[in-house]
């Protein structure tokens, strides 16, 4: 089959690789119908990760099931699903709790509690920008979809970038009728904004520089904050008569810049204890490493970031992070869609073939205008 490999600081190729193969009882095999470019695909895209070259790339992904293992009983050859990127056992003390997202069992890596598909360590599964997706557990992971094509741009937000979205919100402790900041308008940006309005924020503001990303947070009924043009903190200050934001969500990461393009990892956090009031949550979904060898500071290669730590417990602030745990959201996410409630499709702007995964990814990690959200078809 064909898929999209890994194969140094940006270059990616389309290969002939082997197809995935049914290996445990629990497995199930997925035809892709629709992967995605993730944001966070560009931190290895650019080699800012140790993941190997020759990896399978793809975490964001949607298709029809075509071969199940002995040991599958709810999950049946020809179903439509969507495929959560944690890859999560269901029976261990984290599935247990609902935190899939760090399963004990799936990641052999020493150190790391979580697995996914196609990562920098993250486990040694293949991704899914490919003809075919091998899916353990699939019984527990796999999210049933209405049959046929219908909502397929929304559905196939909900492997990641809208539980993810909507996963910062609730980190950040957002309730109805709160003002809610939002760091970064890039996807899993976006996604924060439109679930905060679906979850009755009182007002959603949304920082970034690139302006047609901002262009569509104005559309879901977001306010756009330009970076470029003022310090974005004295922006929302005074948009809220210096009372600031309820809460916040970070959703850039570590390799964070300035409005000149300079990185500074610790530039989004500074900004969300500024900009939240005091008491205020924060939720941080931007990725963050514990090894950054291409860092701009020797504390940051190391992943020791130094934020304002002592104004935030000053201020009382309370601050969630890490990977969503997509089962916890995914299911409700999907009648959301199915009633019309959500349109995460909106982010779309590109839906190219397998054959094009290389022009894709250059194209949205140079930030290109109008390159906001990249779908392959296989």
């Amino acid at each position: 089959m064909k898929a999209v490999v890994y194969e140094g600081p940006r270059q990616v190729a389309v290969k002939e690789v082997p197809e995935p193969r049914i290996e445990t009882p629990g497995d199930a095999v997925v035809r892709i119908t629709t992967t995605n470019i993730c944001g966070s695909d560009l931190h290895m895209y650019e080699g800012r990760t140790n993941v190997e070259e020759g990896k399978i790339l793809g975490h964001e992904n949607m298709g029809v099931v075509v071969e199940t293992g002995p040991g599958v009983t709810r999950i049946a050859i020809g179903d439509r699903v969507s495929v959560p990127f944690n890859i999560a056992c269901g029976a261990c003390r984290s599935c247990e709790t609902g935190w899939t997202s760090f399963c004990l069992r799936a990641n052999p890596t020493d150190g790391v509690d979580g697995a996914a598909y196609g990562y920098a360590n993250m486990g040694p599964y293949d991704g899914g920008q490919a003809e075919y997706l091998r899916v353990p557990w699939a019984d527990f992971n796999l999210l049933e979809l209405p049959p046929g094509d219908e909502h397929e741009n929304d559905f196939t937000m909900l492997s990641d970038i809208f539980p993810t979205g909507w996963h910062g919100t609730e980190l950040a402790g957002m309730t109805p009728g709160d003002r809610v900041a939002v760091f970064g308008a890039g996807p899993v940006g976006l996604m924060a904004a439109h679930s905060a309005v679906l979850r009755g924020a009182a007002e959603v503001y949304v920082v970034d520089k690139e302006r047609d990303r901002l262009a569509m947070a104005e559309k879901i009924g977001a306010n756009p904050i330009d970076l470029a043009e003022a310090d974005p903190v004295e922006q929302i200050l005074a948009a809220t008569g210096g009372v600031g934001a309820d809460c916040g969500v970070e959703a850039v990461g570590y390799q964070a810049h300035d409005s000149a393009g300079a990185e500074h990892p610790e530039l989004v956090l500074d900004n969300l204890v500024k900009v939240v009031r005091s008491t205020g949550g924060i939720g941080v979904v931007g990725v963050y490493l514990p090894q950054d060898p291409g860092a701009a500071s020797e504390g940051a290669k190391q992943g020791r970031i130094a934020f304002d730590y002592g104004s935030l417990f000053m201020k009382g602030q309370q601050m969630g992070t890490g990977q969503a745990p997509v089962k916890r959201y995914n299911r409700q996410l999907r009648d959301l869609i199915i009633e019309g409630r959500a349109r995460p499709s909106f982010l779309v702007s590109h839906e190219m073939s397998l054959a094009e995964a290389a022009e894709g990814y250059e194209r949205f990690d140079r930030r290109d205008d109008g390159w906001t959200k990249v779908l392959l078809r296989p």
